[in-house]
């Protein structure tokens, strides 16, 4: 599954063609292209889908996703580690 999940932005690389910077998804730091919110500022929230930021959020807006993501186990299905989840997943189905 691929999410559009929101993140803080904390790192901006303004050398980087096209535009890229790090983003905080709840713990979770992933690299993302900026290039379609070229005015972003560290510290702010924007929604990510498929490694492109392409839009802003509030704060409170975007901690209440990621408590609800969290809550869902989605952040983990979409950032864990693809090996572990399918081991788990194999052995899940080894008991049914």
């Amino acid at each position: 599954m691929c999410l559009a999940v929101p993140g803080k932005v904390v790192s901006i690389d303004h050398q980087a063609d096209p535009l890229t910077g790090v983003i905080d998804f709840g713990g979770v730091r992933k690299e993302a292209c900026l290039e379609y919110l070229p005015d972003v500022r560290v510290g702010e929230y924007v929604i990510v889908h498929v490694g492109f930021a392409l839009q802003r959020l509030d704060e409170e807006s975007a901690r209440a996703s990621l408590e609800l993501f969290d809550q869902l186990g989605l952040l983990e299905e979409e950032f864990g580690d693809a090996w572990e989840q399918a081991a788990r997943q194999g052995s899940e189905s080894e008991v049914r």
